[in-house]
């Protein structure tokens, strides 16, 4: 189980027809700390212009024929395996599709969900959730289109409009609203969700703004002084501005239930490093990660270059466009003073790009921020702003800018085209060759990754990204535990959580105190299993301290089947079985897929002399489950210790069918037929 996973389950949900009264729906609830954007707008005019009619200010709206951007005019859409009637009465709109229940219903239609390139429209559903529709409308094409082309999710799946990936509670909700609160409830799987705004206004990046705004109007009546400032101070340095964005522009797990603007980020979040499921082995992005973690690798972050250089904080929008927004800073006379990096050149004319003005290869992010599309019709550029490497991508299998155009010729082809342009270069070894030599587990990664742990030179998500691969080899480099960015930290403290416990004794103890929450959770997780007799008052003071805000952390995900995991892992550890079995049963209530979950309640059970429970737990996964080879294999081992050796040899012929290359799987199953083979 990985600590602080982020596991993305579904939750089977009543039908519902019109005419079911839902719980308490999301809505708007005052802020002690906060004021309506409003107050902020009359006063902050330039500000107020730029922000109106940006994403931000349209993220989520309410319903209305002002809002909805799509046709509701009797429109149909029919897809593979998924249709829906899109319909509208007087100033209110309806859904009319299949229902988690596999009936076909009519939903209303309470909010619109983002403006540009797509938008959603959100179905309230019970337990007081909104769900966003897997059928959204091109706000471009102005056409209705699926999320999901290659097929439909069929009710009950995890990936169906009904079910809990697509719950916008969830997923959504906190990024495209101000102070939101999540209010979720484990014990009845159900929330009361509520925000101070619902899109994203002032204050979410601000902070509360009613201590600044009442020392305005007093200053105005007194004619004199200076209103205190707004709450959030850590929006004028590159890197704490940024780190404040990647509190909705990243991949990331959330460790407290009211996140605050100008808090720490490793103190509300835990971003992801650039695991394989995410990013290619040379950072760039595979799936959908935003823009943090690309930009972490990138020269722009090493040199403190800001969010706010390239976009205006409230519009969002570019400063320039085309190559001029680049040129700004990259020219022959460029701003040395602040970035002393920089090169005299002329970047913008054929010398350099060797393309055509105008045509495609001319501009600056074609080569430097290729885009991939994310939710159909989204482009998404690659905030990593690198170099194309081909040749890497010939070494690799990782893709190129240069081939996103020139598809039809070889990454090799592309090399030499800019070898014949610039001239032979060499390159450094590149972090992404580390990487994908420890992915495909090839002899001799081990040192490549020290080497790349404890090179200061390299981005910090890139150090951390080694740790984690590296302890996959088994081993944790104890320098990664105090370097110098938190990230690198909290992630070897998490790694060394697998390690012996003269090993965790020896170096996590020193973490408990670090001044941030995503360490001091990770160091106090890995040793939630040693005797406390061995740490000295304070230290016991600083686990107790780390272990309530690690529990914190996770009920603040609670309604993540991976939270609810990481619960029962930690109570089974604190030898609580009572309740290791309450979050095991929690977790496989909200996805029976998490097989770990089923694993480790069945473990749980014939532990404790119920065997025939542990049993039915097993079984009831088989038919469900992607990979029932681990299923048969623990219903082996069960029945080998009820000594019901014809069944556990029948159980164990098929976990090895199912996982011939298994080594235990095989190990014991060569055990149970040798027995057997000696009775007959």
């Amino acid at each position: 189980m990985r600590l602080l996973a982020c596991l993305l389950a579904w939750l089977p949900v009543l039908g519902l027809t019109a005419s079911v009264a839902l719980a308490t729906r999301p809505q708007a609830e005052a802020r002690p700390d906060h004021v309506a954007d409003r107050e902020c707008l009359t006063c902050h005019a330039e500000q107020a212009r730029l922000w109106t009619g940006s994403k931000h200010e349209l993220a989520m709206q309410a319903a209305t024929p002002e809002t909805v951007l799509a046709d509701f005019a009797d429109a149909r859409f029919a897809g593979k395996g998924e249709e829906a009637h899109f319909l509208r009465r007087g100033d209110t709109f309806h859904v009319a599709t299949q229902g988690a229940d596999g009936q076909r219903a009519e939903f209303p239609v309470t909010h619109t969900f983002g403006i540009h390139p797509l938008q959603q429209v959100l179905l309230p559903q019970p337990g007081g959730r909104l769900q966003a529709f897997t059928i959204a409308w091109d706000t471009q094409r102005k056409t209705w289109f699926s999320l999901y082309p290659e097929g439909a999710n069929a009710p009950g799946s995890n990936l169906h409009w009904s079910g809990r990936y697509q719950n916008w509670n969830l997923m959504c909700g906190e990024c495209h609203t101000t102070a939101y609160r999540k209010g979720y409830d484990d014990a009845t799987d159900s929330y009361r969700t509520t925000w101070a705004e619902a899109n994203v206004g002032c204050q979410a990046c601000h902070g509360g703004g009613r201590a600044h705004t009442e020392s305005a109007r007093a200053v105005a009546a007194a004619s004199q002084g200076t209103p205190k400032p707004t709450a959030n101070r850590a929006l004028a340095g590159a890197h704490a501005q940024v780190d404040q964005c990647a509190a909705c522009h990243a991949r990331r797990t959330r460790l407290v239930e009211d996140a605050v603007a100008g808090a720490p980020l490793l103190d509300q979040f835990m971003p992801d490093n650039l695991r394989a499921d995410l990013y290619h082995a040379d950072g760039q992005q595979l799936e959908e990660v935003f823009e943090y973690g690309s930009y972490r690798q990138s020269r722009m972050y090493q040199a403190g270059v800001a969010c706010t250089d390239c976009h205006d904080p409230h519009s969002g929008q570019r400063r320039a466009e085309g190559n001029a927004l680049c040129t700004a800073c990259h020219n022959p006379s460029p701003d040395r003073a602040r970035f002393p990096g920089l090169v005299a050149k002329n970047y913008d004319g054929r010398e350099h790009h060797f393309h055509t003005a105008g045509q495609a290869g001319s501009q600056c992010v074609d080569c430097h921020m290729p885009s991939r599309n994310y939710m159909v019709v989204h482009g998404r550029r690659d905030h990593a702003i690198r170099i194309p490497r081909p040749d890497l991508s010939a070494k690799l299998g990782t893709p190129n800018a240069c081939q996103d155009c020139h598809a039809e010729r070889s990454a090799e082809w592309a090399a030499e085209a800019i070898t014949r342009h610039f001239g032979p270069r060499s390159h450094p070894p590149h972090y992404g060759e580390q990487l994908a030599a420890a992915r495909r587990g090839e002899p001799g990664a081990a040192q490549p990754l020290h080497t790349l742990i404890t090179d200061m030179a390299q981005p910090a998500i890139v150090r951390a990204t080694a740790v984690e691969a590296l302890a996959a080899l088994g081993s944790v480099p104890p320098a990664a535990l105090r370097d110098p960015d938190p990230v690198v930290r909290a992630t070897a403290a998490a790694a060394l959580a697998a390690r012996p416990a003269e090993e965790r004794l020896t170096h996590l103890p020193g973490l408990l105190s670090d001044p941030l929450r995503a360490v001091r959770i990770a160091a106090a997780r890995g040793l939630a299993d040693i005797d406390e007799n061995r740490l000295n008052t304070e230290q016991r003071a600083q686990l107790h301290a780390g272990l309530a805000a690690f529990v914190a952390a996770q009920q603040a995900m609670a309604d993540m089947p991976s939270a609810q995991l990481n619960l029962a892992s930690l109570a089974a550890t604190r030898r609580d079985p009572a309740g290791a079995e309450r979050h095991y049963r929690r977790a496989l209530a909200q996805d029976p897929q998490v097989q770990a979950a089923r694993l480790g309640l069945a473990t749980l059970l014939a532990g404790s002399a119920r065997e025939d429970e542990a049993e039915r737990v097993l079984r009831e996964g088989l038919a469900g489950a992607a990979q029932p080879g681990e299923l048969h294999f623990a219903l082996g081992l069960l029945a080998g210790q009820r000594k019901q050796w014809e069944k556990a040899a029948h159980e164990l012929r098929a976990a090895a069918a199912l996982m011939p290359d298994h080594p235990r799987v095989r190990r014991n199953l060569d055990a149970v037929e040798r027995y057997l083979q000696q009775r007959r």
